[in-house]
């Protein structure tokens, strides 16, 4: 019987940072005109959508026999922990938390287009390893994560709660997007001989071992670049770059050749990075409004 430990752990607790941020820089660009209800709902779904992408992945990499050697987290299905449709009903259950908050959240907001787009990062969730062409396995996944846990929550959350979006919103939503695909990217390096052997052409792979690497160090000063240039129009924000110690530890052990489960902490750092950065971001954001009360 599968413990309450390992649907936990199937969860994959180590990524949630990612779902958090962006909710939380959204609403901080909302300033004085955020609306609490509506971020918590925005949380809710951003929170459920990474929890079902977990499960989903561990569903169809399972199926497929991609996790049959792991060195990273639990792999319920892979692993033989749970069977194959309890797994994808986890996954089904958080997609559908998912789709009730967000109804409900654009029914508050009445921007009933957005309805398309929370279906698109159910179909993105779903089909990052799922469908017969997964495009986690043709090395898309970044792309997508970028655009799902970057753009999409970053913006949508504000517009959730403002009905507008502007350049410093943008700018933010790169930052965090980044930060993110740089979670996926150490996970996708530490298991480039696992997902070769599987025929998984993810973009660590194509890249191979030391361009995967300098791919991460770029996403973090990306991360960072548009700190400054967010400077420049509000130099308050400047204060996301307090952040920036975070980003030594997951640098240092990737730039130092780990491999394996030797690049784990480097998982767990960078995760503690993107929480670290947006809650510098959202300090910067919320002190000149917090000034003009």
């Amino acid at each position: 019987m599968t413990s309450v430990s390992h649907w936990v752990a199937g969860a994959r607790p180590r990524t949630l940072p990612a779902a958090v941020a962006p909710v939380l820089v959204g609403t901080a660009l909302a300033g004085a005109g955020w609306l609490p209800v509506r971020a918590l709902l925005a949380l809710v779904v951003s929170v459920s959508l990474q929890v079902g992408v977990n499960y989903a992945n561990d569903y169809s990499d399972g199926i497929r026999g991609t996790d049959r050697t792991r060195v990273g987290p639990v792999r319920l299905v892979g692993q033989g922990l749970a069977p194959a449709r309890r797994v994808r009903g986890a996954a089904i259950l958080a997609f559908a938390v998912a789709a009730v908050a967000g109804v409900w959240l654009v029914a508050m907001s009445g921007h009933w287009w957005l309805l398309g787009v929370g279906a698109a990062s159910i179909a993105a969730a779903w089909l990052y390893t799922g469908g017969p062409r997964p495009y986690g396995y043709i090395g898309l996944g970044e792309i997508f994560v970028f655009i799902f846990f970057g753009l999409v929550p970053v913006l949508g959350t504000l517009y959730v709660q403002t009905s507008s979006i502007d350049v410093t919103a943008v700018l933010a939503a790169v930052g965090v997007g980044a930060l993110a695909c740089a979670i996926l990217v150490t996970n996708n390096l530490r298991d480039i001989p696992t997902d070769s052997a599987a025929g998984k052409r993810t973009i660590a792979v194509r890249l191979g071992d030391r361009r995967t690497r300098t791919l991460f160090v770029t996403l973090i000063a990306t991360a960072y670049a548009v700190v400054v240039v967010m400077g420049s129009i509000q130099p308050w924000i400047l204060l996301g770059l307090v952040s920036a110690p975070w980003a030594i530890g997951p640098v240092r052990i990737v730039r130092g050749g780990a491999v394996g489960p030797d690049l784990i902490p480097a998982l767990v750092k960078t995760g503690r990075l993107v929480i670290a950065y947006a809650v510098a971001l959202t300090v910067g954001l919320l002190i000149p409004v917090i000034f003009s009360l």
